[in-house]
């Protein structure tokens, strides 16, 4: 577990993109590779909106992922191309300190994270010049974590071109926690399945301490993703920080029902350990003490014995300090179910019962239901195309990533695979010119692909 990436010979004949982004980076700086790395997507199974909450998640790795070609220069600047045109170069000096403009976020502020992130972990003082080519097969704001993709492979490549050794469980740990400097607050499931992936499994990541365990995938049945073409990107709206800080509000008014000190808790497992309680008891503690109304800041401020400048600074982030209303049953009732549906998820895949892909779709169902109602983290193209995935012979549908946008994963029993794509196919993506444009690149089988890794050519 605790083992560097690893670094892979591999031929570059035969592979028409390797050999394409070698081309590139030779045209673009007139010199080969020093080597490349990649970092892929992820797809959350289940468990959405609960890492930051400090409650286990279940994704696993995906094929497509962000490879990166590098060599490292003497000019003492950070050169960034991107093989896609519609994102544009970027040059940074490795002499004055990297600045990450968090109203902006542009592609190369992300990898500017992971660079940043290496650089503070490492304490180098002057990081070496790079060139760096970039191509992405993850579809952007899917909500198949092609941002933190970016991010993980840009900490793996300033690693390596500063001659730096650190474990995948610290990559996965520091690039986390860098994607704050773009504003915003993450749980750590993205950057930890990026690293830590094995072919072949999904996994059960753990937080506090990190923790990735094996869960192996009933055979009976395949996931396949499915983008309702609404794109969605999680640092230029207060959507996902929003959630965050009602969740960090509402453990706070949990542990202040119930006499605890609740200055220092900010997560709502957190809560849970000081409580001493199952998540059973949590979801009836939150019934019980938390109005289905929203609260208002005087509310809140008021049951926690805070000032007005207090909850400013210490419960909201830069882009929540607008907000006058807070759901807090609704939020803390999704969390606690999803967690316990994760764990649910887990036990059914360890001990394969005869039914195990209809239970585990009914509970995808049951997440996408609490993603919808409770957490509010849907949208009517997401429910839409949920619809139609379980109307075309899924056993479970859900919308995977942030929310908002992006991608639905759908549970399908192998024999019915052909005619669930088909009828996706034909009910979401044929009647809309735009999404019939981008259909073979928004539908498709996947299974649970390898983690980061630096190759040599």
């Amino acid at each position: 577990m605790a083992t560097n990436p690893p670094k892979l010979k591999t031929k570059m004949t035969g592979n028409e993109r390797l050999q394409n982004l070698k081309n590139t980076f030779e045209k673009k700086y007139g010199e080969s590779p020093l080597f490349y790395a990649y970092a892929p997507g992820r797809v959350n199974l289940i468990g959405e909106h609960i890492d930051y909450c400090g409650y286990s998640v279940l994704p696993m790795a995906i094929e497509q992922n962000i490879l990166t070609a590098v060599s490292v220069n003497s000019s003492g600047t950070i050169q960034l191309a991107n093989m896609n045109p519609q994102f544009k170069d970027f040059t940074v000096s490795c002499l004055e300190d990297i600045v990450i403009d968090r109203d902006n976020p542009q592609w190369y502020y992300y990898f500017l994270c992971g660079v940043k992130a290496i650089q503070e972990k490492c304490g180098i003082a002057r990081l070496s010049g790079m060139s760096c080519v970039v191509d992405g097969t993850v579809p952007p704001s899917s909500g198949l974590s092609s941002s933190s993709a970016l991010v993980c492979c840009a900490g793996l490549v300033t690693m390596e071109a500063n001659q730096k050794s650190l474990s995948k469980l610290v990559l996965a740990e520091i690039c986390a926690k860098c994607e704050n400097y773009i504003g915003l607050e993450g749980g750590g499931m993205d950057q930890s399945i990026s690293f830590l992936a094995e072919e072949g499994t999904a996994k059960l990541i753990e937080f506090q301490p990190l923790k990735a365990t094996d869960v192996k995938l009933p055979d009976g049945a395949v996931f396949v993703i499915s983008n309702c073409c609404k794109e969605m990107n999680k640092a230029s709206s207060s959507h996902y920080n929003i959630r965050v800080v009602e969740c960090r509000i509402a453990t706070k008014m949990l542990a202040q029902a119930r006499g605890l000190d609740s200055s220092k808790l900010l997560k709502l497992s957190e809560a849970q350990k000081e409580l001493g309680a199952s998540l059973e008891e949590m979801l009836a503690l939150v019934d019980e003490v938390l109005h289905p109304e929203p609260y208002t800041r005087e509310e809140i401020c008021k049951a926690l014995h805070i000032t007005s400048e207090q909850f400013a600074t210490q419960l909201l982030s830069a882009n929540t300090l607008h907000m006058t209303h807070f759901k807090l049953h609704q939020r803390a009732k999704h969390v606690y179910g999803e967690a316990a549906r994760v764990l649910q998820f887990k036990a059914v895949c360890d001990s394969e019962p005869a039914e195990s892909v209809q239970l585990l779709g009914d509970l995808m169902n049951q997440s996408h239901a609490s993603c919808r109602d409770l957490f509010e983290c849907s949208c009517p193209e997401l429910d839409q195309l949920v619809s139609i995935c379980l109307k075309s012979g899924a056993v479970g549908s859900r919308l995977t990533g942030a929310g908002w946008g992006g991608c639905a994963v759908s549970m399908v029993p192998n024999e019915k695979v052909e005619s669930f794509l088909n009828a996706v196919r034909e009910a979401y993506y044929l009647p809309d010119p735009r999404r019939a444009a981008i259909e073979k690149q928004s539908l498709f089988v996947t299974k649970p692909g390898g983690g980061a890794a630096v190759f040599l050519e």
